[in-house]
């Protein structure tokens, strides 16, 4: 008896659960919903939505495609950008580029794959996802964001179409009755690509024209305002203009803080001259980025380069791996936390060799070794010689796809930095097969095949990602048995890793492993190199003695300040006087980081500013400070340095 009433009691509570749930929905229905919840800025719950509603569509179909354009707009602006930027992929691959109705779909997912690529510094990754997105724009409006993003992103790759695309944006402007502000982001594009062509009379002229359509010198301080105003100021300093350039900085925000003080950051280092880009020490940025309240950094940005556009990325890509305490963060206001511009110089104290240049070099022996002529790089910058290097390849490809003259031709063009990190990773993958099937040497597989890995990473601004697609490689044949190419693979992670104690760590055995490896010459530039490095690191930490044994074993001259136990004692340093009158009269703050060499005497030469804030406020203050100072003698038999590449950092505070 109690059997039948709990199975009538089970078959009751059933059949009311059944009854209890919703109603099924259609797809259209889930939908409209998905999209009530994208108006409302409820991007966790449109992104659920959009997700469930992935399941409910067929793969590859019209419904799918238009589903995966709205999920990865949930991604990205969840700042979720690996997941979008695969998102956006699948869907651009299944949207229908000629249905009318998918035009803003289309516009909207091709300039979510370029803000993305921005982002992580991809600018010539960026600039064909932009070109695209405008191509889909029916509207002023929507034609303008791609414009100007198009004008950030080829400035720094591209000059000559920047001011193209410039042009375009200005005819867009003047279609349409659009507001101050929107004329103040075209005019600040206008300036700052002025700027970086070298016109500074133009850009002067722009600036203040910027400043003035945004309403002036006035309290009014907006985030746009700021950075209007400091454009007007940088361009005023470069123009020679310093005092005019105060009054505009005093009117952005920057270092004049009521409450606490900006200080230089935790992990905040000016990258050493040399690398993969060549950083020169006359090479100068300013650089621009916002300071999350955990003491990240997000938002980078060149602003200006003497250099060109590869070295202002450089700079940039160096300023991603800084980083503040939360404790410093929390006393400063999210506006001050925003837009902060630094000046930037490259440091010379341990200058380090470029390990691509190293296996280009070897690339290009073997294919001259096999009677292939590298097509020569035409003058006038990466940009200019694209066209040529893309007709090179296409007749390569013509007389063989899979000759080495074909692999010569990939090579060239994905060498060249106006091609996007997509596109050349596709270009080396082409070319390392072709050299596979040829029977290259290992060097020259590992200088096509290591880029192929690694240039396209959709999350390479994670800082595991990197190491993920690379110490693999560590156990593959032919690199593992091959010293040169495993030395070469273990300093590219090293010099991926960003600094920090537990990081600091990791590296040093890579690096140790390279320098300890009994295969390598002593003076092999590989082992040279490491040792560079380890110094670099074990100054960082405090460990002298460590940094100037791997130092004097590198065979480079031992003379640097930064390996000494007790470098020279400062004896006498400028006082209050050393704080620019200018800047105490407007109340500015600031700091700047300087590098100099101390004669055996105790006088200082080659001082130069590598790190300032705000740009180019201080500048000259911290550098004259440190050539009024004397150190302790030191003796030198030949009477030359007593040490080399010092730095000091100098804060210049006001009482509160």
């Amino acid at each position: 008896m109690r059997t039948g009433l709990t199975m009538v009691a089970g078959a009751m509570l059933a059949t009311a659960a059944v009854a209890q749930q919703p109603p099924a929905t259609t797809v259209q229905q889930d939908f409209v919903a998905a999209i009530a919840l994208d108006e409302a800025a409820n991007y966790t719950g449109a992104l659920a939505a959009w997700t469930a509603l992935e399941a409910k569509t067929k793969p590859g179909s019209r419904s799918r495609a238009i589903v995966m354009a709205r999920k990865a707009d949930s991604l990205y602006r969840l700042f979720r950008y690996d997941e979008a930027a695969a998102a956006a992929k699948a869907s651009l691959a299944g949207l229908p580029v000629d249905d009318a109705t998918l035009r803003d779909d289309l516009r909207r997912t091709w300039f979510i794959v370029g803000t993305i690529a921005a982002s992580t510094l991809d600018y010539a990754g960026a600039v064909p996802a932009f070109a695209k997105a405008e191509t889909f724009a029916d509207t002023p409006g929507g034609k303008l964001g791609p414009l100007l993003a198009l004008v950030d992103a080829q400035t720094f790759v591209d000059p000559a179409a920047a001011t193209a695309s410039l042009a375009r944006a200005e005819t867009v402007l003047a279609s349409a009755n659009f507001d101050a502000d929107t004329r103040g982001f075209v005019g600040r594009r206008r300036t700052v690509l002025l700027l970086n062509t070298g016109d500074l009379a133009g850009a002067k002229t722009s600036a203040m024209a910027t400043v003035k359509a945004l309403g002036g010198l006035t309290e009014k301080t907006s985030g746009l305002d700021a950075q209007a105003r400091s454009d007007a100021a940088l361009t005023l300093i470069l123009n020679g203009q310093p005092d005019s350039a105060r009054e505009y900085m005093a009117m952005t925000g920057a270092g004049r803080l009521a409450k606490g003080r900006f200080d230089p950051g935790a992990q905040m280092q000016s990258p050493d001259c040399g690398g993969e880009a060549g950083l020169k020490p006359s090479d100068v940025a300013v650089v621009e980025f916002n300071i999350a309240p955990e003491g990240r950094v997000t938002g980078v940005a060149p602003i200006y380069a003497a250099g060109g556009g590869r070295v202002a990325l450089e700079f940039a890509r160096a300023v991603q791996g800084w980083s503040w305490s939360p404790a410093e963060m929390a006393e400063i206001p999210a506006f001050f936390r925003s837009n902060v511009r630094v000046e930037m110089r490259c440091s010379t104290t341990f200058e380090r060799p470029s390990i691509g240049d190293g296996l280009d070099a070897g690339l290009e022996q073997w294919l001259t070794e096999k009677r292939v002529a590298v097509p020569a790089t035409p003058g006038g910058g990466d940009a200019q010689a694209l066209p040529a290097q893309r007709a090179a390849l296409t007749t390569a490809e013509s007389g063989g796809p899979t000759s080495l003259a074909t692999l010569a031709a990939l090579y060239r063009l994905a060498n060249n930095r106006a091609v996007g990190r997509e596109e050349r990773a596709k270009l080396y993958a082409r070319a390392f097969t072709i050299a596979v099937t040829n029977d290259a040497p290992v060097e020259p597989r590992l200088a096509l095949d290591l880029p192929a890995r690694t240039e396209a990473l959709v999350d390479r601004w994670k800082p595991e990602a990197y190491r993920r697609a690379v110490q693999p490689m560590l156990s593959e044949a032919p690199y593992a048995a091959d010293p040169q190419a495993r030395a070469a693979i273990r300093l590219t992670l090293a010099d991926d890793a960003r600094p920090g104690r537990a990081t600091d760590a990791q590296t040093l055995v890579l690096l140790r492993q390279v320098a300890d490896d009994a295969a390598l010459k002593p003076n092999d530039p590989l082992r040279v190199g490491a040792l560079v490095r380890i110094a670099s690191i074990e100054e960082r930490n405090g460990r002298a003695d460590v940094a100037r044994a791997s130092f004097a074993s590198s065979g480079l001259t031992a003379d640097q300040c930064a390996i000494l136990d007790a470098p020279p004692k400062m004896l006498r340093s400028a006082g209050a006087e050393a704080f620019p009158m200018e800047a105490l009269r407007w109340g500015f703050e600031g700091w700047t980081l300087v590098q100099f060499d101390i004669a055996a005497d105790g006088s200082t030469k080659a001082t130069r500013t590598l790190l300032s804030y705000p740009p180019f406020i201080f500048s000259k203050a911290g550098s004259d400070l440190i050539v009024g100072a004397k150190f302790a003698k030191t003796y030198r038999p030949d009477g030359g340095l007593g040490c080399g590449g010092s730095t000091r950092r100098i804060v210049f505070g006001l009482p509160k």
